[in-house]
């Protein structure tokens, strides 16, 4: 009790003597209000002595906590479904090594040591995070060399749906994240090395025990709950990533010259589509239409009867239909890598590849229809906002942005604008309009783009105007934060968008479709892996669309099914490959260039 009597006394600070009690006591006051540091320990030492009990049972607490993290972190999964409890049962051999190195080290680089393991362990508790997050939407790992340019698009995508509040706070919620995961866990491997260096015999004994245990699980290849006892999967998942990036790496520099090589890169003008001569050619992709929305029992049964629908409709007014799928180069999102893929005839499927093919001149499918020099070539893209220099690349004479159409209705959560809108805008200002020359057209529809809420519904097409018609549809409709957070909700609502989508654009065609029309729809990707499934495939539909017999028949031998339903016999092609089958099919003579 006298030591610390004496260190309460000296942590006092010196007070000027006072010309009375009054002036003694606002003094005492004062520095009660304001301790210092010495004071503050000297408090808790003289709490420690008057509640020893309390004392060893925060002790306790807070190390066993420590304890917790740092496994945690360890064994923590980087898929969602297999974030459970049996996950957690395992050794890991990082804590093992840790512990050994910790007890290794004097005190000074002990401290840096445990410092370093604690942002070792932040970095991992992210890379899995981020795992999660992209499985669950892109049914993949997050790719640390490629993915960081997708970020910005997130919070452009968390703006246009939920609000600019929401994504600016998840953006700084995120940093803050960080920030905290990175202080809590160096605190906590400090805390476990001052423990092991104050217990080093008995913490040896641990460590030791630990890793015998951990070498004989190992050897013998016992698991425990489906999986090994002997766990490594802290520094595995940091080997993956390492790897990823490495591989990514190489993938780009093999991609440039892989770029460079085209089989119709030298054809001549003449040579290129001369069986489509005088069609108006129209190239359509629907936002996230994927195998999951015709075979998905869950989903199927509303799309499935749309598609039959559309078919009968299409037949009475003269048009016929060959439909097949296509293996789409990205899932889930990143919409402009199928729209490039199936374009240009490369497999595009990540952010690098799609900059570095849409910098050179690689001849894509729309721009082969310029080339010829018999064709107009438009975009009509109502979710670009803003400028887009790959209008260039992709050959298109004119591009109508979302600000181009004419339309004064509101937004449906990402989607600028109903596809219905879009598509009698284009007949309006565009498809509609006489020219010397047929029409090659590049269309892409945002209605089923997720979150699915509100959706817009179908309205007569003479009542569209400039589109305020849809205001009161579009106040009635979900709110994406009641969809997107539920998943048999955004099932139902991502089966519905894809209805409406494919009612829109087969009512255009019965509507403004002509002898001379050729249509070709496809989706980009399937929807997120919440939506479509975890090991989901890749597939999408494709549908060929045309009065003209002639215009079918030269994909006769290509098998695809009769109307807009693939079977699921149905060929199943890489979407790469359809840029070359679709310019054979139709006359195009191979002149290859670069290699």
């Amino acid at each position: 009790m006298p030591v610390f009597t004496r260190l309460r006394q000296s942590s006092q600070p010196d007070i000027p003597e006072a010309g009375s009690e009054t002036e003694q006591e606002e003094v005492r006051t004062e520095e009660a209000e304001t301790p210092t540091p010495r004071s503050r320990l000297g408090h808790l030492l003289a709490w420690r002595t008057r509640h020893p009990r309390a004392a060893r049972a925060l002790h306790l607490a807070t190390t066993a906590l420590a304890a917790a993290l740092v496994l945690g972190a360890l064994l923590l999964p980087n898929t969602l479904p297999a974030v459970e409890p049996v996950s957690f049962t395992r050794i890991p051999a990082e804590a093992v090594i840790g512990a050994v190195v910790v007890l290794g080290l004097p005190r000074r680089p002990r401290l840096v040591a445990a410092v370093l393991y604690g942002l070792g362990l932040t970095a991992l508790t992210a890379v899995n995070l981020l795992d999660m997050g992209f499985n669950e939407y892109l049914g993949r790992g997050f790719n640390a060399a490629l993915d960081w340019d997708l970020l910005p698009d997130a919070q452009a995508y968390v703006g246009d749906t939920l609000g600019g509040g929401v994504a600016t706070a998840a953006a700084v919620g995120a940093v803050v994240l960080v920030l905290l995961v990175a202080a809590v866990m160096v605190a906590a491997t400090l805390r476990l090395a001052e423990v092991l260096a104050r217990h080093r015999t008995r913490a040896t004994q641990g460590a030791l025990i630990a890793g015998t245990a951990w070498i004989t699980c190992s050897a013998l290849g016992l698991t425990l709950f489906g999986g090994p006892i002997a766990s490594e999967r802290g520094a595995g998942a940091l080997r993956v990533h390492a790897q990823r990036t490495v591989d990514s790496l190489r993938d780009e520099a093999a991609f440039v010259k892989q770029a460079k090589a085209d089989t119709f890169g030298n054809t001549p003008p003449e040579q290129l589509l001369p069986d489509l001569r005088g069609k108006d050619v129209i190239f359509t992709f629907i936002e996230s239409y994927g195998r999951s929305a015709v075979e998905d029992p869950a989903i199927a049964p509303g799309v499935d009867r749309t598609l039959d629908t559309s078919t009968e409709v299409l037949t009475k007014a003269g048009f016929h239909a060959r439909s097949g799928w296509l293996t789409s180069a990205t899932f889930g999102g990143s919409s402009w890598l199928g729209h490039s893929t199936a374009m240009s005839g490369l497999w595009i499927d990540n952010q690098r590849r799609y900059r570095t093919v849409t910098a050179g001149d690689h001849l894509t499918l729309t721009k082969a229809f310029r080339k010829t020099g018999a064709w107009d070539t438009v975009g009509v893209m109502p979710g670009v906002q803003k400028g887009w220099p790959e209008e260039k690349w992709y050959g298109l004479d004119k591009l109508y942005d979302a600000f181009d159409l004419g339309y004064r209705g509101p937004k449906f959560s990402w989607s600028t604008m109903p596809d219905q809108y879009a598509l009698e805008a284009f007949q309006r200002q565009v498809h509609g309009k006489k020219r010397d020359k047929p029409l090659m057209s590049f269309v892409i529809l945002t209605s089923s783009h997720q979150p699915w809420a509100p959706l817009p519904k179908m309205v007569g097409w003479d009542e569209l105007g400039d589109g305020k018609v849809f205001g009161p549809i579009q106040k009635a409709g979900n709110k994406a934060a009641d969809v997107i957070t539920d998943t048999t909700k955004s099932r139902a609502e991502y089966g519905r968008s894809i209805q409406y989508s494919v009612t829109s654009l087969t009512q255009w065609m019965e509507r403004y479709g002509t002898d001379d029309t050729v249509l070709v729809f496809l989706g980009d990707h399937q929807p997120m892996a919440r939506v479509s499934g975890i090991r989901a495939s890749r597939d999408v539909p494709v549908s060929l669309v045309a009065k003209d017999p002639k215009v079918l028949e030269k994909i006769s031998d290509w098998n695809w099914t009769e109307g807009l339903k693939p079977g699921p016999d149905a060929p199943v092609w890489r979407m790469d490959s359809f840029r070359d089958r679709f310019l054979k099919a139709y006359g195009s003579t191979p002149h290859p260039s670069g290699g």
